[in-house]
């Protein structure tokens, strides 16, 4: 793992595929699940979390989602993630941490940030609902099924929900994986007609490039209506009966 190799001093290790995802429901992982984990990296709820990880945060950008999903009132995303820390010279330990367990209770959810494939289904014929798709461009094709350096699996068909557009995640990112300014953000989505009125849906292959997208509308540009599809094409390219477009 990166983290094993280096990390901030004092940071704790999250695992994508152990610790957000429920391996029996392929789903997020429960309350109970949630709280066990923040509890045991030392969070209660009134801790200031500051996520970051590798590709441009995307995961460190999921981990942001769900943590906004199940309620909790402070967490940051550092602006470059860990790629720019190196960059920089800042220092990384492969020393473990161990935090003193802290107490967590989901208060409550926000069901609002989240896209499920029912909501897909009845946004299909809704003039205000609109798709992004932020994946690669032969992914949205569908000539390919991931990223060009995964392989290539995970779903049946290719392709992308009808009508979507594909506003790739990297358009909102400089080379170093900060965040550009404001309004070379808005001017990326206003291009596309994407505009605070609408209801946007964000999706990409596992959720978690979309939540990179969901967070530039959401947090950096104050889109209202923003949902993530966690689901993603590793769903819907495996539904059957459902629409899509190459």
């Amino acid at each position: 793992y990166t983290y094993v190799s280096g990390h901030i001093k004092g940071a704790v290790c999250w695992n994508w595929h152990i610790d957000f995802q429920d391996p029996i429901r392929r789903d997020i992982p429960g309350p109970q699940a949630f709280e066990q984990l923040l509890g045991r990296s030392g969070i209660d709820n009134e801790t200031t979390v500051i996520l970051y990880g590798d590709k441009n945060n995307w995961f460190a950008a999921y981990a942001f989602w769900l943590l906004k999903y199940y309620g909790h009132k402070d967490v940051r995303l550092m602006n470059g993630g860990r790629k720019k820390w190196i960059a920089e010279g800042r220092p990384l330990t492969t020393e473990s941490v161990q935090p003193e367990p802290a107490v967590y209770r989901v208060q409550t959810t926000n069901p609002a940030v989240r896209a499920t494939r029912h909501q897909i289904f009845q946004g299909l014929d809704q003039p205000d609902t609109v798709f992004i798709d932020t994946r690669a461009p032969k992914e949205f094709s569908g000539e390919m099924v991931a990223p060009d350096d995964l392989p290539q699996e995970g779903a049946m068909r290719g392709g992308h929900l009808p009508g979507a557009l594909n506003i790739t995640w990297g358009q909102a990112v400089f080379e170093d994986g900060t965040f550009k300014p404001a309004r070379d953000l808005r001017q990326i989505y206003t291009a596309h007609n994407v505009t605070p009125d609408k209801n946007v849906i964000v999706y990409c292959r596992i959720g978690e490039r979309s939540s990179h997208s969901w967070f530039v509308l959401h947090y950096l540009l104050g889109y209202p209506q923003v949902s993530n599809y966690d689901g993603s094409w590793a769903e819907w390219g495996n539904l059957i009966d459902a629409p899509i477009e190459r």
